[in-house]
């Protein structure tokens, strides 16, 4: 199988050529400020991506799951932070993964579950809230040394995500939240030391903020993962260009509605996702950014909407269509809002390597 025509619709695509340009620009910019990269296995849940990504067979990972943790442990990782509170009842699980030598470490937020990871011996980050964005705890809140103290001596560091650098409008503003990101966690690591407790990991990490973050002074490690594949959310933030991103969708053209505009594909929401996280930026891509065949964006067509199995093509200003271009059968690609979210649509990846199909690589699901 070396053609597109020979693949099933809809299919998921990946330009390793794309994928390889990313993680080393990732690599190098990384090595260049001195801090360790700690890739975020969550947007891949692949390990060819992850051995690219690294540059060896094995390296430091963030996990989002523990399915993904016991897959990548059977792959040869042994260091692992699991990058969600923890909870009491999973504690069991990550005691039996510890067991078989993995060096595997949770986060927690609350003395409750701080106290549980304790008592486990399973040593854990302390989540630190620097934007508001979601959980964590914020710098000056009495809580970060109570839930240090019972920790105790299972206190691994403290950790932190820029979430709020996908919600600004410019690469000055990324660059605002990167540096509240890295002070909120290393002044949060500084307090923790000198209260007595140990805290040797100081961990940032969000695309936006690794790409244009000036100084990571203080920190010891960056989480990142969706600049491997990239997507449009980002490309809307001008954190990579449309040419970047790896990912795509193949679906064929089912039918025409030609009163409408409309082209109707086979690849609906069940393909994409329902993610429309580019809605509020300057340019909105709909359900994605559509594109010929070869990758190329066609005639400013975006998919407007998606039902289950059905997605509708359109013109971005409603335009009329050239449907002569577009015959039943034929083969278009539609690039991403949310690479996580598309690529947790499907099972495997089937990779391109200069535009032709050159490989399947398979994804890993559930929790």
């Amino acid at each position: 199988m070396n053609s597109l025509l020979d693949l099933p619709t809809p299919s998921l695509l990946l330009d390793r050529d794309r994928l390889e340009r990313n993680v080393r620009r990732m690599r190098e910019r990384l090595a260049s400020k001195g801090v360790a990269l700690r890739l975020h296995v969550k947007t891949a849940k692949n390990v060819e991506v992850a051995r690219l990504a690294i540059g060896a067979d094995t390296g430091p990972i963030t996990v989002s799951t523990l399915a993904e943790a016991e897959y990548f442990i059977s792959h040869g990782f042994t260091d692992i932070l699991y990058a969600v509170g923890i909870v009491p009842a999973k504690l069991a699980r990550v005691i039996e993964l510890r067991k078989r030598g993995i060096d595997l470490k949770v986060i927690v937020d609350s003395v409750e579950a701080a106290r549980a990871a304790a008592n486990a011996e399973v040593p854990a980050l302390i989540e630190i809230d620097s934007d508001g964005h979601r959980a964590g705890i914020v710098p000056g809140d009495a809580r970060l040394l109570e839930v240090a103290g019972a920790l105790g001596a299972c206190c691994a560091g403290a950790m932190t995500h820029a979430g709020d650098s996908y919600n600004v409008r410019s690469v000055d503003a990324i660059r605002a939240v990167a540096a509240r990101e890295r002070e909120a966690v290393v002044e949060c690591a500084r307090h923790v030391r000198a209260a007595g407790i140990t805290c040797n990991i100081v961990s940032v990490g969000s695309t936006p903020t690794a790409t244009f973050g000036e100084s990571f002074e203080g920190v010891t490690e960056v989480r990142v993962g969706v600049y491997v594949f990239f997507d449009l959310v980002m490309a809307g933030l001008g954190v990579c260009a449309v040419d970047d991103i790896a990912l795509s969708v193949l679906g064929s053209v089912i039918g025409h509605q030609r009163e409408r505009h409309w082209i109707i594909t086979d690849a609906g929401w069940m393909a994409m996702s329902r993610d429309r996280g580019t809605a509020n930026h300057a340019v909105d891509q709909g359900y994605g950014l559509v594109c010929d065949a070869h990758g190329r964006p066609h005639d400013d067509l975006i998919m407007v909407d998606a039902n289950q199995e059905h997605g509708i093509i359109a013109r971005r200003d409603g335009a009329p269509i050239d449907f002569s271009r577009f015959p039943i059968g034929s083969l278009v690609r539609v690039l991403p809002n949310h690479a996580c979210a598309t690529g947790a649509q499907h099972r495997a990846y089937h990779v391109l390597r200069g535009g032709r199909l050159a490989d399947t690589w398979d994804r890993i699901g559930g929790w």
